[in-house]
């Protein structure tokens, strides 16, 4: 891998990042007339521009440095900062392999890139020849994969291999058995590892994502984040998560069983022809007449995702309580296909 600088756009390498009310005055003590600030409240001052605490909790739990951690306004901030830094519109690609998380696509359009579309094989693996013959500034991988559910193969090897940035997107990790690569970013200078506390930590209204990645990476993204890109009540709610690996731990392990459970069940009803294999919280469930049985369950308001558009016949279903679980179920066996 070349000198990340020179994957950088260069406007980015020199652009001078706007300086806060909190970056030139960094206590929380003393009388702040600095910020134009509304005197009174309980929620007056601007919060934590850099999240300072919660990448403390966050730098002793991975093991990973300060200089490591980025904090974004959920995950879909970080796949925008990250096009943002490195592709020059009109002029650079990114590379996704579909059926995968839709918004790499979105923000790709968005910042005017050029999308090369690589699907992935019929087992839902990557073509890694196909994606190492092509050139582009980001590579997006989602695994355990979005809407298949399935952990990718190979990623080491293609990171090692690959000429430009790999930004991984592990928001369903929690659920796997497959190692998080986080522990790799050291080894790995073109790698940037993106987790969120939607899933596992069922905060998906506090809109909380976390890059890792080399010193470099993070440096010149905290150029370009909005000063204030996470609110106080919203760092408070993630601290608070992270003190709490009881109920976590517990809360992952209901679902992943429940997974189980359910594929079970879902299995043995007439019109389910395929369950693929997963190792998130959700299962992608190939049906006869899936968009029918979608809309079956909209009218007994239980609300699946169709996918059929990307992988036919199929409704991806979210793992719920063991209560929702049930109710599905008897809403599905109700259904004449």
């Amino acid at each position: 891998m070349d000198n990340i600088n020179n994957l950088i756009r260069k406007n980015i390498l020199s652009l001078t990042p706007y300086s806060s009310a909190r970056d030139e005055y960094k206590s929380n003590k003393g009388i702040f007339l600095d910020a134009n600030e509304n005197p009174y409240g309980n929620l007056n001052r601007y919060p934590d521009p850099y999240q300072w605490r919660l990448k403390q909790i966050l730098s002793s739990q991975k093991k990973v440095g300060l200089e490591n951690i980025l904090i974004g306004n959920g995950s879909d901030e970080i796949i925008d900062l990250v096009q943002r830094v490195f592709c020059e519109p009109s002029a650079d690609k990114i590379i996704i392999c579909p059926p995968t998380y839709g918004m790499y696509e979105v923000y790709a359009n968005i910042n005017n890139l050029e999308i090369i579309s690589i699907p992935l094989t019929e087992d839902f693996q990557l073509n890694t020849e196909a994606i190492l013959a092509q050139k582009a500034k980001v590579l997006y991988l989602c695994s355990p994969n979005n809407p298949t559910g399935n952990a990718l193969e190979n990623l080491e090897y293609i990171i090692e291999n690959f000429n430009g940035i790999v930004f991984l997107d592990e928001a369903y990790i929690d659920f796997s058995e497959q190692p998080s690569l986080v522990s790799k970013i050291k080894q790995y200078p073109n790698l940037i590892v993106s987790q969120t506390f939607s899933k596992a930590r069922g905060l998906a209204a506090v809109r909380i994502g976390i890059a890792y990645a080399n010193e470099t990476i993070i440096s010149v993204m905290n150029k370009v984040k909005p000063p204030y890109n996470v609110s106080q009540l919203n760092q408070e709610a993630a601290v608070k998560s992270l003190a709490d690996e009881a109920t976590f731990k517990s809360n992952v392990q209901l679902i992943k069983s429940e997974r189980e459970l359910l594929e079970e069940s879902l299995l043995a009803l007439d019109f389910v022809t395929k369950i693929y294999p997963s190792e998130a919280n959700f299962l992608l469930v190939e049906m006869e007449n899936a968009t029918n049985i979608y809309n079956s369950l909209i009218e007994q308001q239980i609300i699946t995702r169709n996918r059929s558009s990307v992988v036919q016949n199929t409704i991806r279903i979210t793992i719920g309580t063991p209560r929702e679980n049930q109710q599905l179920l008897y809403a599905l066996q109700l259904i004449t296909v």
